[in-house]
């Protein structure tokens, strides 16, 4: 039985969750509204304002969509009751984010300036030019478009300059020793 499929997905006050006859999953909350479409060899029932999901058969293929089913009904959840966040850290002499609209400019020692236009769903504050927070309802698009702005310039070993997730650790490097000669 896997660990994390077993667990019960419970429902907070204000969300509601429905499932079609097709095995998708409408979740819809204060914050906005997910669907997702769950595996036919998923099931997906309902009772009490807890979500249960089990698995028909023991299958390879049933057991590996067990936990990931139960993980994305629980992100949807989550996500329209309180949404998620990434924070981004930017390091480096001249580097530097601004919000105008409804776009993100960054400064990252580039000839040019990096215009990056919100996708929809996902917003973006930059409260001090070396932090930049990107919000949203949807879990995997919240983490990729914090992955496409860490892209364009990721944190280097020598001097850790660049664009980096709040917390993460950049393992330095020791740069060229001295040539005697």
């Amino acid at each position: 039985m896997s660990r994390i499929g077993r667990l019960p997905v419970t429902i907070p006050d204000g969300v509601e969750v429905n499932v079609g006859k097709d095995n998708t999953v409408a979740v819809k909350g204060p914050k906005g509204e997910l669907q997702e479409k769950i595996a036919s060899k998923i099931k997906v029932e309902i009772k009490e304002g807890v979500i249960h999901v089990t698995r028909g058969n023991d299958e390879k293929e049933s057991r590996s969509l067990h936990g990931l089913s139960r993980s994305l009904i629980n992100n949807m959840v989550v996500g329209v009751s309180d949404g998620f966040e990434k924070r981004l850290e930017i390091n480096g002499v001249g580097y530097k984010a601004e919000k105008q609209g409804d776009k993100l400019t960054l400064s990252l020692g580039y000839s040019h300036p990096v215009e990056l236009k919100d996708p929809e769903g996902i917003t973006t504050e930059a409260p001090s030019a070396t932090e930049i927070i990107v919000k949203g309802i949807d879990k995997s698009l919240v983490g990729n478009y914090a992955a496409i702005i860490r892209g364009w310039r990721p944190p280097e070993p020598y001097k850790g300059k660049g664009i980096r997730y709040r917390g993460e650790h950049v393992r330095r490097k020791e740069g060229k020793a001295g040539v005697k000669g």
